[in-house]
């Protein structure tokens, strides 16, 4: 565990986002160095007001630090407890290439095991018998094809999601599914879902990016979803409405440059009319499993999957050599590379967090003579 005092207290700082972190990070290199600065310091490169509230404690600091240090103590026969920052070697690569990625991140369950190539199976807490079967034997087959299941632990096509995953046959070092949740891992919502995180938790991982003692808060749903599409290669709806939150879930995962998939339904069915949006808006239709694995398999190759990048850690990439030394934008270092465009912003995001790489306006990215 890097600096979890550090990474706590800067993530509970009044005005410190993700960006601003990144910033500080690279500027000084730890969480403890960063607040070791005098304000004087801090005011090079933060407003006054900010660079105040770095000084001091947050008065919600010693709370939360008691809630996870009993968290971290207290773990069922066989389940792990962590808590993963930007430092950690576990700290999934692909959340990287959201704008906003986790401080830290809370995992429970079998932590050793390999999530990833992921595959997001998502639908309705509502949903028909037909989609609950779909749900189900998608989970099971993707997850004895070498997929993890990734999805939210909803009542409905998630639960079933993650069922089909546990009834799979893995082996025991692969992670049949994984469950983001939207509350503190203390704690289980739906309630009715106690025993399938119990099972998720005794075969494969469930995370989050709420500090334990976390309640069910409707906003949390919607934020753990970009959760869910980043740490897939793609997204599987199976069956959801035109308000369904599996639509949020979709256009995230195409912000960051996911593939969507769609289970097609009958025309009767509300269920089926946000699949039959998103298939109309250039999602890939889906009829049975090797619709599925004939996308999946040529995404394999570019998915990210190195380590995330510590904030001391300064590693050789040889996405500096394709940078070069002139300002390039990542269209065109997808070019030279052949890498997909979330491989290059985990990438070019670990070159940030190391000093050696530098955003610049107007979406260009300038490689920095390190002296």
């Amino acid at each position: 565990m890097n600096d979890l005092h550090g990474w706590l207290r800067l993530q509970v700082t009044p005005g410190v986002g993700a960006q601003t972190a990144a910033g500080l990070l690279r500027r000084y290199g730890s969480p403890a160095a960063i607040f070791e600065q005098s304000e004087r310091e801090l005011r090079r490169s933060l407003r006054p007001e900010l660079a105040h509230a770095l000084l001091g404690e947050p008065a919600s600091l010693a709370d939360l630090e008691a809630r996870v240090a009993v968290w971290l103590s207290h773990s069922a026969p066989g389940v792990s407890h962590a808590v993963w920052t930007w430092g950690d070697e576990r700290y999934p690569p692909s959340l990287l290439t959201l704008s906003d990625p986790p401080l830290l991140l809370y995992a429970q369950g079998q932590l050793g095991q390999a999530f990833a190539p992921a595959l997001a199976l998502v639908g309705s807490r509502n949903p028909t018998p037909q989609g609950l079967e779909n749900a189900r034997a998608f989970g099971r087959h993707l997850a004895e094809a070498g997929h993890a299941i990734v999805s939210g632990l909803a009542w409905g096509i998630d639960a079933a999601a993650h069922q089909g995953a546990l009834a799979a046959s893995v082996p025991s070092d692969r992670c049949p599914t994984v469950a983001v949740v939207g509350t503190g891992l203390d704690r289980v919502y739906p309630e009715r879902n106690v025993s399938l995180a119990q099972q998720i938790a005794q075969r494969g991982l469930l995370v989050s990016e709420y500090p334990p003692g976390t309640a069910p808060m409707a906003h949390h749903f919607p934020q753990r979803n970009r959760l869910i599409a980043a740490l897939s290669s793609a997204v599987l709806v199976v069956e959801a409405s035109l308000k369904s939150g599996s639509l949020i879930t979709a256009k995230l995962a195409l912000e960051i440059g996911r593939e969507v998939m769609a289970i097609p339904g009958s025309i009767h069915s509300a269920q089926a009319r946000g699949c039959h949006a998103l298939i109309r808006q250039g999602a890939k239709l889906v009829e049975s499993m090797e619709d599925v694995l004939e996308e999946l398999v040529p995404l394999l190759h570019a998915a990210p999957s190195a380590p995330a990048t510590g904030p001391q850690e300064a590693r050789p990439s040889p996405l500096l050599s394709a940078i070069g030394f002139d300002p390039v934008t990542l269209e065109v270092l997808a070019q030279r590379t052949g890498c997909a465009i979330p491989a290059l912003q985990a990438g070019l995001l670990n070159l940030e967090l190391t000093g050696e790489v530098a955003r610049l306006p107007g979406g260009f990215f300038q490689r920095l003579h390190r002296l």
